[in-house]
């Protein structure tokens, strides 16, 4: 997993409320092996018409948020089944942090534990900041996981909290079998002991 400290990018703003894992990555695309670039399937009813065309309407088809690596949703983001295959669809299209109100709970677990970083702020904070990214499209967001910010154009910063095993995962581009793997030394020093 590659260590995530500041994700200073292009953010782009998705108001709706309980957005589900259904609508992340359609359910078609869940029994493909993870080899699979699945940010080739993010949002792809959404994105796309039965013909395979682009709905213009869709915001991250607008050419301003191309480069979009941070999402600002609404409430509930991620809600919905428990598939990991969403956040795994995310982190392939190249986002690094979701900002919303609050998230699915397994959506949640699972983006820790991928790489992706979910910003709980106040409401009003979150909607303040899509409002900024409208005007004008294309503006950049910076999340700041050793600090624990995030800074938006034109607003006051805005603090969020997140589990420390959590933080220190993320900051060390570690999952957790490479966290333990770390602790392999000391495990192997405790057993020679036990066993002495």
């Amino acid at each position: 997993m590659e260590p995530l400290r500041i994700v200073d990018a292009v953010a782009a703003p998705m108001e709706s409320a309980n957005i589900d894992t259904d609508q992340v990555i359609p359910a078609r695309f869940i029994q493909k092996p993870r080899a699979n670039d699945f940010g080739a399937w993010l949002f792809l009813d959404a994105r796309r018409d039965g013909e395979g065309k682009p709905r213009p309407e869709f915001v991250l088809n607008d050419p301003a948020y191309a480069g979009a690596r941070i999402l600002v949703a609404g409430d509930n983001f991620g809600c919905g089944s428990s598939r990991e295959h969403a956040v795994w669809a995310l982190v392939d299209g190249g986002y690094r942090a979701v900002i919303a109100p609050s998230f699915g709970d397994i959506f949640f677990g699972n983006a820790l534990k991928n790489g992706l970083l979910p910003v709980v702020l106040p409401a009003d904070a979150v909607r303040a900041i899509q409002s900024a990214l409208r005007q004008p499209p294309g503006a950049r967001v910076k999340v700041d996981l050793e600090r624990q910010v995030v800074e938006a154009p034109g607003l006051p910063p805005q603090e969020f909290r997140i589990d420390g095993f959590a933080r220190h995962c993320l900051l060390e581009g570690l999952d957790e079998i490479d966290y333990t793997m770390g602790l392999l030394p000391a495990i192997e020093d405790h057993e020679k002991r036990m066993n002495a």
